[in-house]
């Protein structure tokens, strides 16, 4: 009899419990900011991920070279636009870092397979050499890419964010290719 009766009891709490809100509809499990991180991050489809990635791909690569050129570059030219390279590249990497992180999104901290050939292709480089491939796979070959990327994310990209982001960065991106562009027309 005390087994039923208990078994009522702890029937007839629950139930309460649940009828005076004791227990949340849905209850969150750990960090509150874990979860907003959680929910902030299902917002952003797969292909806004992947363009996330892409650019901070690009972004990466940008700084990586430019720091490479600063280096091995020989013509004060070359060293002006690697600068402006990196100062560019760093302050959107820092603006699109920041985008991510309220969209709760995890960029990548290096650059990809595509940019590590590159760079590893301009690395066995030096002299004119590595000047004018430089200014060919990096200021021009790169930039044409990251236009047609950056133009695809404006139009396509679902979070509005993000196409803010790549409208205002687009317009670096096409000084920087008018820039490399001129440069490759002049002997290094």
């Amino acid at each position: 009899m005390s087994k039923t009766l208990s078994l009522r009891f702890l029937v007839s709490a629950t139930s309460a419990a649940f009828l005076f809100g004791a227990f949340p509809a849905h209850a969150q499990v750990g960090n509150p900011a874990d979860n907003a991180k959680a929910t902030a991050n299902t917002k952003v489809s797969d292909a806004d991920r992947e363009f996330f990635e892409d650019i901070a791909h690009a972004n990466l690569a940008e700084i990586d070279t430019g720091r490479m050129a600063l280096q091995k570059g020989q013509s004060k030219n070359v060293k002006t636009f690697a600068q402006k390279m990196i100062d560019d590249h760093t302050k959107a990497q820092s603006g699109l870092e920041a985008l991510a992180k309220r969209k709760g999104i995890t960029l990548p901290t290096e650059t990809d397979m595509q940019h590590k050939g590159i760079a590893t292709t301009l690395s066995a480089l030096s002299g004119n050499a590595f000047d004018e491939q430089y200014i060919a796979h990096v200021g021009v070959g790169d930039h044409e890419r990251t236009h047609s990327l950056l133009t695809k994310v404006s139009k396509n990209a679902k979070d509005p964010d993000l196409k803010a982001y790549a409208a205002k960065t687009i317009k670096a991106v096409d000084q920087h290719l008018a820039m490399a562009r001129k440069m490759q027309g002049k002997k290094q």
